[in-house]
């Protein structure tokens, strides 16, 4: 049996997209701790230049003969992988044991954000294709990694996944339906993973940052606009416009509203704004991957936090408003129901005890 690495220790992290400001600042630190990092770079990402200008710039600074950049170059590997394509997952895992031995930590970070209502989404094959691309991207593309990892963790009896997701994981947002219920989706399979693995002393945490954070990190594509989701008709928020606006601040990635064409782009912010936006997570990341005892879910954030709490306190109360046509279809007598009567005592303990934090 492999030797366990410790929290504090050096630890080899598998990250299965390495190109976005945020996994750049994250390797970084990684680095400096003296960790191994397995960077998986998919093809289409790093053969485009503005994209992945950060992280050959990384690289750079590992070859360099700086005093605090010595041993970089020998504890990091890039790996050109498309994580839709599982003979490739597979050999990635099998590279990263051949070069550092072990996978301590599988960090699943591929991310981009669909932006277009359910109609929007629906109206052309060209946009029904953004839905299949979705799922792919962040579901199926993500477990394929975990499929792949499994075998190497069960043989070491030790290993972290990490998954980062978002808030979504909690809350539906309007225009991006496909992204929360790809969300959902992967975040429901690591709630069932983290039984099934738990025997072999393999730990699995979801840490969902605000959904702007990954949003503005990663490619962000538009679906056409039908015009009765024009806000001059439908005045809730939409994060169309949200996003549109940041990308508008810069001529380099400004986009039209349009009834026609799907536009893509990967946000661009001044390094020092990315500092901002996402070093509270790279922090969070690095403080729980691979410790010994690790949350199951860890939300990033004050606002993520309190806007989960409302969600969860909003299930609550129509649990409550509703328990007696809840328990009007139970076969059985029984205490917990006879409890569920007399006030929801029942239910607002549980509540408490899944809130933010569990």
């Amino acid at each position: 049996m492999d030797k366990k690495a410790t929290h504090n220790s050096p630890r080899t992290w598998f990250l299965t997209s390495s190109l976005s400001p945020l996994c750049i600042r994250l390797i970084r630190l990684l680095l400096a701790h003296g960790d191994h990092v397995v960077a998986c770079l998919p093809p289409v990402e790093i053969e485009d230049e503005e994209r992945s200008a950060e992280f050959k710039e990384l690289i750079n600074e590992c070859k360099s003969s700086r005093k605090d950049r010595e041993g970089w170059k020998d504890r990091i590997r890039g790996i050109r992988c498309d994580g839709r394509a599982m003979g490739q997952c597979g050999a990635a895992v099998a590279e990263a044991v051949h070069v550092f031995g072990r996978i301590d930590i599988l960090l699943c970070c591929k991310f981009e954000a669909v932006i277009g209502t359910v109609e929007e989404l629906s109206a052309t094959p060209a946009t029904r294709n953004l839905i299949r691309d979705q799922l792919e991207t962040i579901f199926f593309s993500q477990v394929n990694f975990i499929k792949a990892a499994l075998p190497q963790l069960r043989a070491q009896h030790t290993g972290h996944i990490m998954i980062l997701t978002s808030i979504g994981g909690h809350i539906g947002t309007p225009w991006m339906p496909m992204y929360t219920a790809a969300t959902w989706a992967l975040e429901g399979y690591c709630d069932s993973l983290a039984y099934e693995v738990a025997p072999f002393n393999i730990k699995v945490t979801i840490v969902q940052p605000n959904k702007e954070i990954q949003s503005l990190s990663n490619k962000v594509v538009f679906a056409p606009q039908l015009l009765c989701y024009d806000p001059e008709f439908s005045p809730a928020p939409s994060m169309r416009d949200i996003l549109s606006n940041v990308l508008n601040a810069n001529p380099d990635t400004a986009v039209e509203q349009s009834e026609e064409v799907i536009q893509d782009r990967y946000p661009r912010l001044p390094p020092a704004a990315y500092d901002k936006l996402v070093m509270e997570t790279v922090h969070a990341l690095t403080a729980i991957g691979g410790h010994e005892n690790p949350p199951a879910r860890h939300i990033v954030g004050f606002e993520g936090a309190v806007a989960v709490q409302e969600k969860l306190k909003t299930v609550t109360e129509e649990l409550e408003d509703f328990v007696e046509a809840s328990l009007a279809v139970d076969i059985f007598e029984s205490e917990l129901k006879a409890e569920a009567r007399q006030g929801g005592a029942h239910i607002e303990a549980v509540a408490a005890a899944a809130g933010p934090g569990t």
